[in-house]
């Protein structure tokens, strides 16, 4: 499609924050944005995992549901999506051609995050959605998609060391950059548990922003501790437990604001809610396959002691790819120290090296990791590796641009995992 070809061009596929592009864009389109009802979520980890369930719940409790999230796994498309069903491959080249010729027309020179932001809002707008849940992009402050100005509420899930080059080489930095979201006089919702916690409440009391505060819910073995009473919980992993308080804690002020969404509601979505390659789970010829969109240190914390709790005794094999601008050497010694050193002649890692801009070299990966206690070896064909009937379980991490491409030939399997 011509849109692709505009989103992957050098011209636009790069990254520069800022807001005067996205408005100038939003303006000529008759401002979209201002249209709708959003809630807005930033952090470092748990984004995805806390829009999959506000959205479940909202469209258990019958509201017209769009979502913004990124990156995808296969396609361009799944970023935007109504009731979980993403937009239309006519519908996507038409809104991404009609804003490309804005862009060409008046010199506005838009990247790709800001192309696909704005066609979002168009997309939302002309099917007349009831609530959007909207995944900032990179940051917060200077994210396009904080052009919205007075969101339903803005979340800010768990923040951690990331993207240092741009949001600054601590957590206080990082976390005035994420509270870049809050609005005066708007709902902002984090955890007490927060790293950021402390500069969060500052920027909040700063910026007006109305404070309210969660504590993370007892996740353990499929099931949540709701003040109801225990729920079946589909999510995967005892973090999930920080998402769903946030995303509860937001239900109740949806319905201070009116909204209806019952108890009832709330069970049977937290049932259903599903949220691919996160601590996900599938069969291959036989074998038991976990995938993980491990992309920073603390995603590797949860990954590892999620191994701990369920395969602690297992023979383990790892396949992991990551971009070059990821903290790769801190991400496998979290790996490391909890759970491969406790058994590591069962453990061996595969490297590969994906086709992708900016992906990791092998050359550039072992120069950096020094001290392994498991074995590294190269590949060049995981599902080859994931055919391995030597280990109980084959774990393949890291970037959720190396995990789509490993699993493409599964894109129907994993449509299926999201069901109306």
């Amino acid at each position: 499609m011509n849109a692709i070809k505009t989103l992957t061009s050098a011209e636009k596929f790069h990254i520069e924050l800022g807001l005067s592009r996205i408005s100038r864009v939003l303006e000529l389109l008759d401002n979209p944005h201002k249209k709708l009802k959003f809630i807005h979520i930033a952090g470092s980890n748990g984004k995805g995992s806390t829009c999959a369930i506000l959205e479940e719940i909202l469209i258990k409790a019958g509201y017209k549901v769009g979502k913004f999230t990124s990156p995808h796994l296969f396609s361009y498309t799944e970023r935007i999506t109504i009731n979980k069903h993403p937009i239309s491959d006519l519908d996507f080249e038409r809104i991404v051609n009609q804003i490309n010729v804005l862009d060409k027309k008046f010199d506005i020179q838009l990247t790709e995050f800001e192309i696909l932001t704005a066609a979002g809002f168009l997309y939302f707008k002309e099917n007349s959605c009831d609530i959007v849940v909207l995944e900032v992009g990179l940051g917060g402050r200077l994210d396009s998609t904080n052009i919205i100005e007075h969101p339903l509420a803005s979340i800010i899930t768990s923040i951690s060391l990331e993207h240092k080059e741009r949001l600054g080489d601590t957590i206080e930095k990082i976390s005035k950059e994420k509270a870049g979201i809050i609005k005066n006089g708007c709902p902002v919702v984090f955890l007490k548990e927060n790293k950021g916690y402390k500069t969060l409440l500052n920027e909040a009391e700063k910026k007006g922003g109305v404070i309210f505060e969660t504590e993370a819910i007892p996740v353990k073995k499929g099931f949540a501790k709701l003040n109801t009473g225990a729920a079946e919980f589909s999510l995967k992993g005892a973090h999930q437990g920080e998402n769903l308080a946030l995303a509860l804690k937001t239900v109740e002020i949806l319905n201070n604001k009116g909204y209806n969404i019952s108890n009832q509601v709330i069970k049977s979505a937290l049932k259903s809610v599903r949220w691919n390659f996160r601590l996900q789970t599938i069969n291959y010829k036989g074998n038991e396959i976990l995938i993980d969109a491990c992309h920073n240190p603390d995603g590797a914390r949860v990954l590892a002691n999620y191994l701990i709790e369920y395969y602690n005794t297992k023979r383990v094999k790892f396949i992991f790819g990551c971009l070059k601008n990821k903290d790769y050497k801190e991400v496998l010694d979290n790996l490391q120290n909890i759970f491969i050193n406790k058994n590591p002649e069962n453990c061996s890692l595969c490297f590969y090296e994906f086709n992708y801009p900016n992906a990791l070299k092998y050359k550039n990966f072992t120069r950096n990791i020094s001290e392994f206690n498991a074995k590294i070896k190269e590949i060049q064909n995981p599902q080859l590796e994931m055919d391995d009937k030597n280990f109980d379980l084959v774990v393949v991490f890291g970037s959720i641009y190396m995990l789509g491409l490993v699993f493409k030939d599964f894109q129907d399997f994993f449509a299926a995992q999201n069901p109306d």
